[in-house]
């Protein structure tokens, strides 16, 4: 397994442990290239890891902003992913409009992920069949160990072959677009922030249970990706001691 953690006292602490590493990983792209890529998640944790990001000195202007997933709503919308970084790292970080990446939630599904897949292949300048490397993604997990909008049981999960895709999530009943193992598994950093006690059990499962990433998602990542690090509070990683 290539993935390692680190266990900090409380979310406050996890968060900025993750967005020092989050930080680092993205100068060191900085140094070498003309701007860094950074995909970021929605949900209940990255609020925090956002505001400490949006308050380091960086300059924020050489970053180009993707999401992870996003749900089919407007961006306006309190459940938009976009609209949770926009009013949490974008705007506070100054983070100009054209590095702004973002899932058009507001179309219908198919369409929004194949421009999201179009915009994703001009900006990288892919050929066909491969793969962006993000130099950092940032991702979370649900008590269920499903990450990006990848659900336990979804046969999106065996797919290595495309970019992004149209989800539709029963359990929510909903529509997302959500990037692909192939995409994540590509990053050159990866990231999860996971925080609470509802977490625990599958915290516990994917790194201690047999590899079923149709039954844990989340696994994918810990035992193919590259560079996954794991920031939990005492909460979340109760069940690894």
């Amino acid at each position: 397994m290539s993935a390692h953690w680190k266990k900090l006292s409380d979310p406050r602490a996890a968060a900025e442990a993750c967005a020092h590493h989050v930080i680092g990983r993205l100068d060191e792209a900085i140094s070498g290239q003309e701007f860094a890529t950074f995909a970021v998640s929605g949900g209940s944790s990255p609020k925090l890891l956002f505001q400490i990001l949006a308050a380091t000195k960086f300059p924020w202007d050489k970053v180009h902003i993707f999401w992870v997933d996003e749900r089919c709503v407007p961006p306006t919308d309190d459940q938009s992913n976009f609209k949770l970084a926009e009013d949490f790292l974008i705007r506070p970080a100054h983070i100009p409009g054209r590095n702004v990446h973002r899932v058009l939630g507001e179309l219908p599904p198919p369409l929004a992920a194949q421009r999201y897949v179009d915009d994703i292949t001009d900006f990288f300048g892919l050929e066909p069949g491969e793969m962006p490397r993000f130099d950092v993604v940032h991702r979370g997990m649900g008590p269920d160990a499903h990450t990006a909008s990848l659900f336990p049981g979804e046969p999106l999960i065996d797919d290595r072959e495309h970019i992004a895709a149209p989800v539709y999530v029963e359990k929510f009943h909903q529509w997302r677009v959500t990037l692909l193992p192939g995409a994540l598994l590509a990053a050159k950093h990866t990231v999860f922030l996971v925080v609470g006690e509802d977490k625990q059990e599958a915290v516990r499962a994917v790194f201690k249970e047999e590899y079923d990433p149709k039954k844990y998602p989340a696994q994918i990542a810990s035992h193919h990706g590259r560079g996954v690090a794991w920031f939990l509070d005492d909460a979340a990683g109760k069940l690894l001691d």
